[in-house]
């Protein structure tokens, strides 16, 4: 599919690029003489090029693939796509991202967890082929002369709680888990006990429990090693913000009669960070890995601007969610072998390192869902409906002390919280991997290796996820994951 829409050749300009800048009127004859000499220099054959001004901050004039989001996911992309390239330095790629420390990713404000026990067979599919690939990371992420990554992976798996009236769905799950090749056990109350004794079971009628693959990862070791692993295989960064995109448009008829126009996106701009300027980039091919704001830059493209009711009209279903995640210290919790607990209230928490620390919180229902306009965090959410929850399943926790909190965005898909993989059926160059709603950054290995296999193969290879494509939303087909924390 590639092959085709790379047929442009991009090249870079001979001259490469040139800003249109004010010149001082007090520069001198001279100056202005040497400066002509340069110019022509520069186009004679066999003459140096020596640029005028400093344009490295600037993206390039053409990318085969721009990426917008150099997050987790948007670097696995990038890193399947250099990867799966038929031919080494086949396919260049942009990755553009406005926040280059990070501090608002999502990547970094999450707590890390790994698991494979969804409700759907796709999402267990994608941790099970990410976890395999944190086990073997540095045989997918070593760099030459560089040192080996460490993940931290701690495989104390998750525990899932179920009452009386959620324990026929969790039976049913953990069949499906199971038959996926995930490794999970069901587990009654009086077992529960037994293995856990610093639980309370009240209201517990079944639990299951990870005995492998399952647990927590430094998330900032996998956003490194990615952007390392990915620089070193030639991907180019930019330190910007994606404001507009250039494209053509046909007109066809659908089989139905249907009347729709097909478009196509030639080039990206990019604003640059503190500064007017931007730089426009022509491309062959854009991935919209822009997390909790791809619903923004689908915007950009005409995604959702139709008539109601039309494909056309159809928007990518992706908002800004905030979340909150507690630190707490207590000194009578549970041990080291505490799994990453998610309770019938929706409460969760796991240990953090080996100070009686814990982690934890809880998703808003929808009716408390907080302004997601900053990360300032609402200390009596803690107090008023995460605290007395936690309390009640382990005493211990009474005692509890909160040492800090953040807050972090979720890519919140409100259509039924699950991921937007693929094209897009109308923007025939854009593609998602985004919408994920919490479980990102653990499928982000899977997911940017399901992306690439399209954008090259057009098809998914290794995991089908095709219930996963962005025409869902049109066709009104849910494909519904419960086990979202």
């Amino acid at each position: 599919m590639l092959q085709g829409v790379l047929r442009l050749h991009l090249r870079r300009g001979l001259l490469g690029r040139e800003l249109s800048t004010r010149r001082s009127s007090t520069l001198d004859w001279a100056g202005k003489v040497s400066e002509i000499k340069k110019k022509i220099q520069s186009v004679l054959p066999g003459g140096a090029w020596n640029p005028l001004y400093d344009t490295s901050h600037l993206p390039p004039e053409h990318s085969d693939v721009v990426i917008v989001g150099g997050g987790v996911l948007g670097l696995s992309v990038a890193y399947w796509l250099k990867r799966l390239e038929k031919q080494r330095g086949a396919i260049q790629v942009l990755v553009v991202e406005r926040d280059h420390t990070y501090s608002r990713a999502s990547t970094g404000l999450s707590v890390g967890g790994i698991c494979q026990q969804f409700s759907l067979p796709m999402n267990v599919q994608l941790s099970l082929f990410s976890v395999d690939f944190l086990r073997n990371i540095n045989d997918y992420l070593a760099v030459v002369n560089e040192p080996p990554l460490d993940p931290q992976f701690n495989p104390s798996g998750y525990l899932l709680l179920a009452s009386e009236k959620g324990a026929a769905i969790m039976e049913n799950n953990v069949k499906m888990q199971r038959q996926e090749g995930a490794k999970v056990c069901l587990m009654s109350p009086e077992q529960l006990r037994n293995k856990f004794p610093w639980i309370n079971t009240e209201g517990v009628a079944l639990a299951s429990y990870g005995l492998e693959g399952e647990g927590w990862f430094d998330p900032w070791s996998l956003l490194w090693g990615l952007r390392r692993k990915v620089q070193s295989m030639g991907v180019l960064f930019c330190q910007g913000e994606v404001t507009r995109f250039v494209s053509s448009s046909n007109r066809m008829e659908t089989t139905s009669g249907e009347e729709v126009t097909l478009k196509r996106i030639h080039e990206v701009h990019v604003k640059m960070d503190h500064s007017l300027e931007y730089q426009p980039v022509e491309c062959a091919i854009v991935i919209n890995a822009a997390g909790a704001w791809s619903g923004q830059v689908a915007e950009l493209a005409g995604i959702g601007k139709g008539p109601p009711g039309t494909l056309q009209g159809t928007k990518l279903p992706v908002e800004p969610r905030k979340r909150y995640v507690y630190l707490w210290h207590c000194p009578e919790g549970p041990g080291l072998e505490t799994p990453l607990v998610a309770d019938t209230s929706g409460v969760y928490f796991r240990r953090e390192g080996l100070g009686s620390n814990y982690l934890g919180g809880r998703s808003p229902t929808e009716e408390e869902e907080p302004d997601p306009g900053n990360l300032e965090v609402d200390y009596d959410f803690f107090q008023d409906k995460v605290r007395p929850q936690l309390a009640q399943r382990v005493p211990a926790f009474e005692n509890l002390k909160v040492r800090r909190a953040w807050a972090g965005y979720y890519d919140y898909n409100t259509f039924d919280q699950n991921g937007v993989v693929g094209p897009h059926p109308l923007v025939v160059n854009m593609y998602f991997a985004t919408g994920f709603s919490g479980h990102g950054l653990q499928q982000a290995p899977a997911v940017g290796r399901a992306v690439a296999e399209m954008v090259l193969e057009g098809h998914f290879q290794t995991i089908n996820l095709s219930p996963f494509l962005f025409s869902r939303f049109y066709l009104g087909e849910k494909v519904q994951e419960c086990n979202i924390f």
